[in-house]
Parts: structure tokens; sequence; C-alpha cells
């Protein structure tokens, strides 16, 4: 095949000597624009798996590669005064330009032709080609020729960063975050050779502004942060190498993803690679891994497919379907971990200690979690532990046992929480009208002798007309108050955990029909008329609501006045405000599903105003000691819905009159919904609430292992979790999460404590198993 990559970054020179070596009859030629052995930046780093692949496909180029790193293994953290430094995190870094003069010159050694200083036009300058690699960077311009093919979302984030260089040797990735009259600064600083260290400075556009910066140019730029970070570089100076860049040099960064990866142009098939093709964020170090996947991966399936004309079709649809997946994972990462130091700033570092700052800035992408941290580096992660309990008000021994953070306590106004963990309010639909019964006891008296800290029944509608189905749980009459008063009284007086109720109206959601009979699909028979913010329909086919009249709001707020009053009797720990998923509250909030022209329509203000009336109305009746929360839809996942900013400003005005945790859930307001599902989806938005409005929070959503607990609640990002469906698999999931990473000092039922051991027994049984012999 003649092969012409267009761009002689990592991509395209790697791609080229793969192809070259694996099938030396190609004709592979690479066009840079810049000069032989020539290219600008400074660092690049990579990760043991990539590195692994290289000497995989190519050992002779990785020995190059590895003889030039630098390897470290620390991180280090320069925050208000101290530094905290923490081992076991193995990165290696080496110089962009040494890495592309390795790459030029193994493709040299394989038959590889280079040609410099030409710059393409496009892919009509090489009609002669079979594939041409678009390898061109961020810039391209053959993904900017065939954009309406390629269809690239290119999003330029607010932060502005600067690229620059010093000849100091730092010993370990240092993070250093500075605080001005106007804001904070971060660098992002890693030594590349035996003698130059990158050194990127970044920080918000309005600091940037305040400070500014946007009128220097380069010489005052770089000498405004030598100052900054005097102390760090000790003496020694910035550089840079972006001359060609006017102005201050610094830059915004663009993260792109493209619809579709390759086209055929009449002549020859056309392939995006590399930052042509998908960006990712500096930090998480990802840009060039990825490049060198992409050639990896395109290599890979010319093998197994076939090196000839015939199959590149075939070989570019597998290449570009195997990649979207890695390229997904690894910009959802980038994209959390980007995120963090965009809201650094306002979220973490004014009201955050050193310590918990740096568990929140290891674990900013989410993809490295608490028992990760341990097996990095088990001593740090210990002293962090010990330090968390010691905050949560437990006093461990000097040398004894420290509970991990998902079992420390909690408290809130006058509830004390055993540990962090609580069973999510989860619809069983097994109610006759409104009642609970037997199964409801057991189904609540299991969770809580389970080891959860706090049980939810189901939302529990305030009236007969407020269910969702005629099998929803109801507290609107004596009869199921005494039913209620069962499940309380087994919760207190058989387990140690806390009950709770959370209350709601189903609106719109209304008079539907169990489940297991058609979910979301109107009741048969015996429905009822329902109301909501406006006169639309949950489904085409649903049944149409009203919009409610002053005088249902006062009809239904009495309901919910009535219901707190009756919750308090019975003794409940906690009450939540049900203001999420569409049901009649949230319909008021989102401007998806509020229409109205009047004063509870329009403005966040108009908007929260009736479910704010409601909440003042139920505080009031709610004993003062003991704590309401409010169930918020975070996002709505809807162009022109609520937002995670439109969140916070609703939970700023609960907190104001009142509330005391916000249980951040997201979605269920329309149909329509587009959410973008993933580990542990919906805690950044309780990360903001919490963070940014300084409001406890429960994080909720894809929560389903201690690990993703400890992690969570560690980094300060939420202060309880809620655990629904596994809670459903396992009546006792906190007692067996305990027992799975070796934390003894959870309390186990004293009527089951035999059965802990036999069970700790198998899980020591099934993990020797598991483990490699060593035996041939």
């Amino acid at each position: 095949m003649r092969i012409v990559c267009i761009g002689g970054g990592p991509a395209g020179l790697y791609f080229a000597l793969l192809m070259k070596k694996q099938h030396p009859g190609h004709h592979v030629t690479v066009v840079e624009r810049n000069r032989p052995f020539d290219t600008f930046g400074w660092g690049v780093v990579f990760s043991d798996a990539t590195m692994q692949s290289m000497r995989q496909w190519d050992p002779a180029t990785a020995a190059t590669i590895e003889d030039a790193f630098n390897h470290w293994d620390d991180i280090e953290l320069v925050f208000k005064g101290r530094k905290i430094r923490t081992t076991g995190h193995g990165f290696v870094g080496i110089g962009r330009k040494k890495m592309l003069n390795i790459l030029q010159e193994r493709c040299i050694e394989l038959g590889v032709e280079l040609v410099f200083e030409t710059d393409v036009q496009g892919d009509q300058d090489f009609p002669d080609a079979d594939l041409i690699i678009s390898s061109d960077g961020v810039n391209s311009r053959i993904r900017h020729k065939y954009a309406d093919v390629f269809k690239p979302d290119m999003v330029m984030r607010p932060n502005r960063y600067i690229w620059l260089g010093t000849d100091k040797r730092f010993d370990a990735f240092t993070f250093d975050f500075q605080r001005t009259e106007h804001g904070w600064f971060q660098a992002h600083v890693y030594r590349f050779d035996d003698n130059t260290s990158t050194f990127i400075v970044e920080t918000t556009d309005d600091v940037f502004k305040a400070h500014g910066i946007d009128q220097m140019d380069q010489d005052q730029s770089i000498a405004f942060c030598e100052k900054l970070f005097a102390e760090t570089l000790d003496g020694h100076r910035l550089m840079t190498n972006a001359r060609h860049l006017r102005g201050s040099a610094w830059l915004n960064f663009g993260r792109l993803i493209c619809d579709k990866w390759s086209h055929f142009n009449g002549n020859s098939h056309v392939v995006l690679m590399g930052d042509s093709a998908h960006t990712a964020h500096f930090a998480i170090g990802s840009g060039t891994k990825l490049a060198i996947d992409d050639a990896i991966e395109l290599t890979r399936q010319f093998d197994l497919i076939g090196h000839d004309k015939a199959s590149i079709p075939d070989v570019l649809e597998a290449y570009e379907e195997v990649r979207r997946v890695d390229v997904a994972r690894i910009q959802n990462a980038a994209r959390n971990a980007m995120e963090w130091f965009e809201v650094v700033g306002k979220r973490y570092a004014d009201t955050l200690e050193p310590e918990q700052f740096m568990y929140s800035m290891l674990t900013r992408s989410q993809r490295i979690s608490h028992e990760n941290l341990r097996l990095r580096d088990k001593d740090w992660l210990e002293g962090y532990e010990r330090w968390f309990a010691e905050r949560a008000g437990v006093n461990p021994a000097p040398n004894g046992s420290v509970p991990p953070p998902m079992f420390t306590p909690f408290t809130i106004r006058g509830m004390t929480l055993k540990n962090r963990i609580v069973m999510s309010p989860m619809a069983m639909y097994s109610a006759t009208d409104g009642l609970p019964d037997d199964f409801h006891l057991v189904h609540i008296g299991a969770r809580a002798m389970g080891g959860a800290a706090l049980v939810f029944p189901e939302m529990t509608c305030v009236s007969s007309d407020a269910r969702i189905t005629p099998g929803c749980l109801g507290l609107w009459n004596d009869e199921q108050a005494k039913a209620f008063k069962r499940m309380v009284d087994f919760v207190h007086h058989q387990t140690p955990a806390k009950i709770g109720i959370q209350i709601g109206h189903a609106g719109r959601k209304g008079a539907t029909r169990v489940p297991w009979e058609g979910i979301d699909q109107p009741v048969r028979e015996g429905g009822w008329p329902l109301i909501s913010a406006s006169a639309l329909p949950y489904l085409k086919h649903s049944d149409m609501p009203r919009a409610m009249t002053r005088e249902d709001m006062d009809r239904v707020l009495a309901d919910f006045v009535s219901a707190t009053e009756r919750a308090r009797d019975l003794g409940f720990d906690i009450l939540e405000l049900h203001a999420a998923h569409g049901y009649l509250l949230s319909s008021f909030l989102s401007p998806l599903t509020n229409l109205r022209d009047d004063e509870y329509g329009g403005s966040h203000e108009n908007r929260a105003r009736y479910p704010l009336e409601v909440f003042r109305a139920i505080r009031v009746v709610w004993p003062e000691e003991k704590p309401m929360s409010v169930r918020l839809s975070t996002h709505d996942w809807y162009e022109g819905g609520n937002t995670p900013e439109d969140a916070a400003i609703f939970a700023q005005m609960f907190k104001d009159a009142g509330a005391d945790m916000i249980d951040c859930s997201s979605g269920q307001v329309v149909k329509e919904e587009q959410p973008v599902y993933g580990r542990l989806f919906q805690t950044p938005f309780s990360d903001k609430i919490r963070n940014e409005i300084q409001v406890p929070t429960i994080a909720v959503g894809a929560i389903s292992e201690a690990d993703h607990a400890n992690s969570i609640i560690a980094a300060g990002r939420a202060d309880l979790c809620a655990v629904a469906r596994p809670h459903l698999a396992d009546p006792a999931f906190v007692l067996h999460e305990a027992a799975k990473i070796g934390y003894d000092e959870q309390e186990w039922p004293k009527q089951y404590r035999s059965g802990r051991q036999q069970y700790v027994t198998n899980l020591q049984r099934a993990q020797q198993a598991a483990a490699p012999t060593g035996k041939a």
C-alpha cells in the first residue's frame, strides 16, 4: 500500500514505523512542516500500560525511549504553606523533542520516507495514496475540509494556561497552588530529562484578566509567573519555546471529539489519528498516550484483517469501533480532572484543609479509588484515614484500628448516624390504599439490620391522588400511621439504624400502573385527576394534568403539612422533601415542565416559589432538633432544562429556608432525557453543591461497593452515600462490604454473629482460589 502520514507527531511517526516493520513492502511517507529533528514542546507523560504495548509492538523503540525516560513515583502538593508528599504513582516523562527524534530515527532505520519543511494543504496533495493518515494535530486542515463528514465537536474550556519550562530538576510530580488577591493559580510541574522540567501554569479566565495578563507580552507574563512561584522555583528561571505565539502565550484548552474518523475521498481513504480526532486534557497527561494507542490499534487491525488495499474499509471501521470506547473512557476521566482544576479556586482551595485537598486532587479523575491509593502508598492513606476519623469525632488509639471513611459517624442537628451509608428510597409498588404491610416491615427491617445507618421507605405520598401508582405508600390517615409505627419501632428497638421518611406528590406522573404491568402507562381504571405546574403530559399518551390553581396549591400544601405532622408523631428521625424526578414540586423547578406566566413561572425565584412555600410550611411543624433534606434533580439531561448550575441556585434557596442537606439525584424530569451514565456519574453534582453552597449532601447513582463510598466520603464529595439497587440484591450490603475490605469493627446483629466468621472464611477461600499459584 501507498501510505502517507500528514503530520510528524507521535501518532503519525509511530504508525509509520509500525506499518513498515509489520509489512516492509508498504511505501510509507511521513510529511512534516518542521525541519528534521526539530520540534516544539516540553515534556510528555506516559502510562505503564502504553509502554507495555510499545514493548510488545516494537521492542527497539520502546527500549530507546525507556533509556531516555525520567522515572518518578512521588506526587508533591504545595498548598497553604504545607508540602505533602505521597509515593507509588509510577510516572514516566520524556522530552517531546527527544521522543520525536527517537521515532524519526527508527522510521529512517526501517525505511520510512520522512519529508520535512513541507506544509501540506490537504489530502489532494497525494492523489496516489491508498491511505492518508491525518495526524496533523488539533487544527487539522483535513478534518476541517471534511467537517461535514467528520462532524467535529470542539469545546473551548474556560481556564487559561501557559506551557513553560525550567532548568530546576524536580524529583516529584509537583502541584503548586498559590493564592493572589484575585484568586488561585496552580502549576503542574514534572521533570522530563536530566536538566529540564515542564512547568504549566493555569488559572481561570476571571483571575487571568483581573491581573491584566491579557495585556502582557510573553516576557512580562513569564516574569509574573516567576514571581508568583518564586519559592518553588528557588531562584531558577522559567523558559518558553512558544515565541511564535502572539501576546502573552496563554491558551485555552479545546476538547475535541468527532462523530466519524474516516472518509473515502474518491481516490484515497482518509483517517483521523491523535489530536486531529480527539483531545484529552493535560490534567491526566493522556494526549500522547491516545496518539500512540491509536497507532497501535490501527496497525493491529491491519494485521488481523489484511495488509492490502481491499481491506482498508473494514480495517478503518474496526479501528474506530475499538478505539472510540477507550478514547471515551480516557476523555471522561480527563474531563473530570480538567473540571477539578477549573473549579478548584471556588470549590476546594479556600475551604478544604491540605490533607483533604490532597486526597481530592489525587482522586480528581475518579479513576483512582480509595483502595487504589492503598496499593500505591499504604502508609500515606492510613495516615489520612486517621486524620479523617479524628475530624469525624473518632479518637482511635495510636496503634489501634481506624475506621475507613464510610464507617465514620456523621451528625446533623440532633441525629448521629453510625456510618455514612443510606438505603435510598426505592418504590416497591406493593401497598394497598397507601397502607404499609408485612412486606414493607420486613423489607425495611432487613436493611436496617444489614448495617445501613439510615433507611428510607419509598416516597410516601401525602394524599391518595398524590400517588404514582395504586401500589404506592401513603401517609394521609390513621390506619397508615399505625402501620408505619410498627416499622419505626422495629428499626429503633431492634437495630442501631435511623429511619427517615421521604414525602412527595407524583403530579403529572401519577395514576400509572405498577411497573410490571406497564411502566409509566396510565391505569386502566380507578385513576384520578392529575395536577402539575403546567398542563403538559409526561408521555404523549399520558393523562393530561391541569395547571395548578391557588386553591390546588393550598390543598396540597395542607396535605404536606398533615403528612409531616403524622411523621413527626411517629418518631421518624429525618424528613426528606421530594422535589426531583419530574414529580409535582420538581415540575415547578424545571423550565421544561413549568411554562407558567404568573409569579410561579419564569425566573429561578418564581419557579422555586411554591416548592419553598411547601418546605417552609413543613419545617415549621417538623421538630427543630431533627434534620430535613431535599431531593433535587441536579441535571435534567435535556436541552433547555435545569443544569448543575441551576441546581446550585435552588440548593442555596433551600439551604436559606432551613434545609440541612441536599440529596443530589438527576434526571427523570422528561422522557426525552439523554443522561450520560458511568461510574459514580451523579457524584460530581453532589460535589458541586456541597463544596460551592457549603451544605451537606447525599450522593446517589452507581455507588455499589465500599471502595466507591470511601472515595466519595474521603474526598469530601458528599457526606452520605445513598445505595439503592445493591440493597435490593443484598439486604446485608453494609455488613458484607465491611467484611470484604477487612473492617472488623462493624457490628453485626447479635442473632447473626455466628454467621460472620463463616462469611469471612468464605471470602478468604475465594481470594486464595483466585490468587495465582506460581505453578506452570
